[in-house]
């Protein structure tokens, strides 16, 4: 388990290929200002899915969590064309989530994990890279 900062989520066991960016803002915040910079780097926000929101409506209750979906159509089709299974894990998705303690996280699988996972050659895996990008942004317009 990677941060961009020294401390972890509150609650969450390390986990490997897994990377924790701490986010400046609230959940919904943060899933408006990924959509922009995913909007920006020339991608598609396929979908986000409102786990806290379909827990409440489903009369439980979940800490606020989101994930968002996202790629770009082009180089989501020659990373599957070049590796069948990595359709498993695209398009691209970022958990948007509070921890035991509030703070807000984005949290997301290791681009380098994901290239060794499907046996991918650099190029092929450079779009999987696009997720450090789009978080880094976030973190700095805090």
């Amino acid at each position: 388990m990677t941060t961009d900062q020294k401390a972890a989520p509150a609650g969450v066991r390390a986990t490997s290929g897994v990377v924790h960016r701490r986010s400046p803002v609230t959940v919904a915040e943060t899933v408006l200002r990924l959509s922009a910079a995913i909007r920006g780097a020339g991608g598609m926000v396929y979908f986000v899915v409102d786990h806290s929101g379909e827990a409440q409506r489903a009369g439980g209750e979940l800490r606020d969590t989101k994930v968002l979906g996202f790629g770009n159509p082009a180089d989501d089709v020659a990373t599957m064309a070049a590796a069948p299974l990595a359709a498993l894990d695209l398009p691209t998705k970022i958990l948007v989530w509070s921890d035991d303690d509030g703070t807000v996280w984005m949290t997301y699988l290791k681009p380098a994990w994901l290239s060794k996972r499907h046996n991918l050659e650099p190029d092929q895996a450079g779009p999987l890279s696009t997720v450090d990008a789009v978080t880094a942004q976030v973190t700095s317009d805090g």
